[in-house]
């Protein structure tokens, strides 16, 4: 190291020369802002982890020192890019917190402190660290899409501006959250599965981390219960969107990332949206060998998603132990054996299937115009294989979400989460934990549900 920051900066191109031509397309065409990526050097980056961050000073230092314990084999060609964002109205707090988050990421890039403290610590450990500042002063996040969106397509972005090319492994960019920790096998595994299996995308198993605050705890094994039902659901029922949509859990190559025109700026459920716009053009696959652990916090960061679903648990605004209705998945499975899996009708003959399924499924067809939607495809399309892709763009891992609260709400309303369960695993020909026909079992038994479904959704 040369012991001082360098700016990177991205547009104009500054390394324009070396970039393949679709880069320099795509940057061109939706770089977000200028902002430069303050680093040591770009030299043979391969893998970049881009990670937003508010206020997250703390949980910073905790994530870095988490990964300055994972194996360092692929230190040398990754580079950890810290986003720390706010927007014009943030607090004067959330303010200096940034302030300080910058001022410890380039102390650790000068490497000014070697051998002496956090920061020599985590310097001496291998990590590349950069860092792009959309905190200070004139370089603030717009209000009108400040979040964790925007701040990852800054840094996903940003990655494909300082990739090396010329070496033939993987380009990755992985998005990761500030108040995670990671297994210790993370990069290895995560770039070993791209390059091994060729890659396009991938999610990475999770498990939140859990605080020893009991209240805390039953919080978040009632969420990852929630989360993993539904995915298990999804698999069931056979649907393309079959994948858990956490933030710190996504990867793609650069190619999947420009093929879908980028990260979005959604201030919440950016994440969701990303990985509905990856499956409908690559193939995305599990790594299910190595494992990120989000925070179990409340937050006020995002409107949905763990810390919101924590934060009502715990003041115990509803009863959280309800689930959707197993027969939804069964009337999604005989729908989409149809539709994506049968052979092309025409829209009556679907929309009479459908009410054959289930008249609350072909109501809700009617109501999303699948009619008009499908004759005009049907008239415009060539061939069985582009008919199915927008079979796939049409209900997609969204309209799917839609359909579940369709029936919710006309029909199939919720039920307790240990007797959908009990049913879901019986349908599935799973062994069944016996909790004494108590309605809410202790902690320990929903541990044992959540291991059946992590187990069934791994098969």
């Amino acid at each position: 190291m040369d012991n001082k920051v360098r700016l990177i900066n991205i547009y104009p191109l500054e390394a324009s020369g070396g970039l393949p031509a679709t880069v320099k397309k795509y940057l061109t065409k939706y770089l977000s802002g200028n902002r430069p990526l303050e680093t040591d050097n770009i030299a043979s980056v391969n893998n970049v982890i881009v990670i937003p961050a508010i206020c997250e000073y703390d949980n910073i230092k905790s994530l870095l020192l988490s990964l300055s314990h994972t194996d360092n084999k692929y230190f040398r060609n990754s580079l950890f890019l810290f986003v720390v964002n706010n927007s014009v109205s943030s607090s004067r707090a959330i303010k200096e917190n940034n302030g300080n988050s910058i001022s410890l990421l380039r102390d650790i890039i000068k490497n000014n402190s070697a051998g002496n403290g956090f920061t020599g610590q985590i310097a001496a450990s291998g990590l590349r660290i950069a860092v792009i500042d959309a905190s200070s002063q004139g370089n603030e996040l717009p209000e009108t899409t400040a979040g964790a969106g925007h701040a990852r397509k800054i840094g996903m972005d940003s990655a494909l501006a300082v990739f090396d090319y010329g070496d033939k492994s993987k380009k990755i960019i992985v998005c990761l959250d500030a108040d995670c920790t990671v297994a210790k096998n993370y990069l290895t595994e995560l770039t070993d599965n791209f390059n091994k299996r060729n890659l396009s995308a991938a999610v990475i198993n999770y498990e939140h981390n859990v605080t020893g605050d009991p209240g805390t705890e039953k919080a978040i094994i009632c969420y990852e219960i929630y989360l993993n039902y539904y995915e298990l659901g999804l698999k069931y029922a056979a649907s393309p969107f079959s994948f858990h949509s956490i933030g710190s859990t996504i990867a793609c190559d650069y190619q999947s990332y420009i093929k879908v025109e980028g990260m979005n700026k959604k201030k919440a459920g950016e994440d969701f949206y990303f990985l509905e716009k990856l499956v409908k053009n690559v193939k995305v696959e599990k790594i299910n060998t190595t494992t990120v652990y989000p925070a179990s916090r409340q937050s006020w960061r995002v409107p949905f998603g763990t810390g919101p679903r924590i934060t009502r648990f715990l003041e115990g605004v509803r009863n959280e132990y309800l689930l959707y209705n197993p027969e939804t998945f069964y009337i999604l499975k005989s729908w989409l054996e149809i539709f994506l899996h049968g052979v092309n009708l025409t829209a009556e003959e679907y929309l009479e299937k459908s009410d054959e399924i289930s008249k609350p499924l072909s109501s809700f067809l009617k109501a999303q115009k699948l009619s008009a939607w499908w004759k005009s495809i049907s008239a415009n399309s060539t061939g069985t294989e582009q008919l199915y892709k927008q079979k796939i763009r049409w209900f997609d891992g969204f309209r799917t979400l839609k359909f579940v609260h369709y029936l919710r709400d006309n029909g199939y309303p919720l039920v307790n989460m240990f007797d959908a369960l009990d049913e879901f695993f019986s349908e599935l020909g799973t062994d069944l934990p016996d909790r004494k026909g108590v309605c809410v079992p202790d902690i320990e038994m929903q541990k044992k549900y959540l291991e059946i479904l992590k187990n069934q959704i791994d098969i």
